[in-house]
């Protein structure tokens, strides 16, 4: 039998709904979408590249409480509401990717909740020795 266990932080908006902020699983850290929202006060920045920004430090604040960081991702998924958009999350997200970077798919058109632009999941390797039980 796989375990399974949930990645919880502060340092990232709270879970809306029935899901994780992620779940360990197989060496893997599978991440929820994460949003551009400010977890310390709930608010939403103006612009793609300011919610992008925020997405990308949420994410790695949940990456670094399953024991993962940005250079442990394998793959991610960006849905982003306006295609006008793509060079500006681009170049915010270039700078936060490792070198390679991981694979991605990009869906545009994607409607968001509360006014969103973008949302971000991914999925990453845990380092040897990890269990994902800290956070």
């Amino acid at each position: 039998m796989m375990i399974r266990h949930a990645i919880t932080t502060d340092r990232a908006p709270a879970a809306l709904g029935p899901y994780s902020q992620a779940i360990v699983a197989g060496g893997f850290v599978f991440c929820s979408g994460t949003a551009g929202i400010d977890p310390a006060t709930g608010t939403i920045p103006p612009g793609i590249e300011a919610q992008t920004e925020q997405a990308l430090t949420n994410l790695g604040a949940v990456l670094a409480a399953a024991g993962a960081s940005m250079a442990d991702l394998v793959k991610t998924t960006i849905f982003y509401r306006d295609p006008d958009d793509f060079a500006k999350l681009n170049a915010v997200y270039a700078r936060h990717m490792p070198h390679p970077p991981p694979a991605r798919s990009a869906p545009a058109n994607v409607r968001l909740p509360h006014g969103l632009l973008v949302s971000i999941e991914a999925i990453a390797v845990l380092p040897a020795g990890e269990d994902g039980r800290h956070g």
